[in-house]
């Protein structure tokens, strides 16, 4: 492991830091307990008491982050592809994107989305789409942030945090490195 500086992942760290030392936020995810993919690696600095693991069931974990948000809780739901929302779809632009128009009130939810790499190895075309014109062309209500440069993560996510309702952060894992 280098000792170099890793400018974008060490933003995530603190983002991460950040939302978990507040009293309100849960963390949900694949991999995100037992490390397993970049994104578990930003969370060196939160409670595991905070996280909830599931399994691959993406639908069901949007679900589970609605009705988690709808108890008050800020919640930080982790997919690590956008490839991995296209199974999510129904919760997300039926249910998550809606809600407020449906109920006068707001949902918080930090959606982490990965934008799969290209480089150094390459994991096929089924797990490196990029759809965030798409989904916002469907989202209408959720705030979407492209995080091609770490000077804006921490903003970001502070942002996110601060103003409430639903957020889409998407994330470049091979920027982690460099």
């Amino acid at each position: 492991m280098s000792d170099k500086p890793a400018p974008y992942k060490d933003s995530l760290i603190n983002a991460m830091t950040y939302l978990g030392n507040k009293d309100d936020t849960v963390f949900i995810g694949q991999q995100i307990v037992y490390a397993g993919n970049p994104m578990s690696t930003t969370l060196v600095n939160v409670s595991k008491d905070k996280m909830i693991e599931v399994p691959v069931m993406e639908e069901t974990q949007m679900g589970m982050s609605l009705g988690m948000a709808m108890t008050g809780k800020t919640v930080i739901s982790f997919y690590p592809r956008w490839d991995f929302i296209v199974s999510a779809t129904n919760q997300f632009v039926n249910h998550v994107d809606k809600y407020e128009l449906m109920t006068g009130q707001k949902a918080n939810i930090l959606i982490r989305l990965g934008k799969g790499a290209d480089t150094p190895l390459d994991p096929g075309h089924q797990h490196k789409g990029n759809y965030i014109n798409e989904f916002k062309s469907l989202c209408s209500n959720i705030t979407f942030y492209d995080l091609t440069d770490y000077t804006s993560i921490i903003d970001s996510y502070i942002n996110a945090y601060e103003q409430g309702g639903v957020h889409v952060l998407v994330e470049y894992p091979e920027l982690y490195f460099k």
